[in-house]
């Protein structure tokens, strides 16, 4: 899977995805593209978006594009961490189009 972590997700998760290819928006040179944009670019190249931005699900239409979107509760990597195991099966059901909220 080919995964895209939005402004915020802290880089060390890339640590628990090592199966997956993943970038950051900082790495591609997008951190001040707007969400909009940023979802244009990233289904292109991606399969997932793993975002921390809450209101991300309420702002953009997800439905129609080949990209699913993780959302985690919190940019905190310690309770991120202690919550690896619930992301990873977040990331298991993903299809595109769809946006999960991760809740811990």
């Amino acid at each position: 899977m080919r995964i895209l972590f939005d402004q915020g997700t802290p880089a060390p998760l890339r640590h628990a995805l090592d199966q997956h290819t993943v970038a950051t928006a900082y790495e591609r040179g997008w951190s001040t593209v707007t969400n909009g944009d940023l979802l244009t670019r990233a289904e292109i190249e991606f399969d997932v978006l793993i975002t921390t931005d809450q209101n991300l699900r309420h702002q953009q239409r997800i439905e129609d594009r080949d990209l699913a979107v993780l959302v985690l509760p919190t940019t905190s990597w310690p309770r991120i961490r202690e919550n690896i195991p619930l992301i990873l099966q977040a990331l298991t059901a993903l299809e595109p189009g769809t946006v999960r909220l991760v809740e811990f």
